[in-house]
């Protein structure tokens, strides 16, 4: 993993948000074992997203020259600088 600082992790954490934004408040779904509280018809599961945030902070690069990582996002690179600051 890349060496951060603080600010580029917070960025990086927004970053990811704008991904998942349900990331913090778990949605649910239901199985079909087991009553629902709800409909009956199934037990409550969490559901988890499919790229957790660890995994998405493995696709930091640095980039050599800066004291800056870049992030893939969108179908485009973001640069973020050691302040926080993003751009792409």
């Amino acid at each position: 993993m890349v060496k951060t600082t603080r600010k580029q992790r917070e960025a990086l954490f927004k970053v990811f948000q704008r991904d998942f934004p349900g990331w913090l408040t778990p949605t649910t779904r239901y199985a079909g074992d087991g009553p629902c509280p709800h409909c009956g018809q199934g037990q409550v599961i969490v559901k988890v997203p499919s790229l957790q945030y660890r995994r998405f902070r493995k696709k930091v690069q640095p980039f050599f020259g800066d004291d800056c990582v870049m992030v893939p996002f969108a179908g485009m690179w973001l640069g973020i600088e050691t302040d926080g600051y993003t751009h792409s």
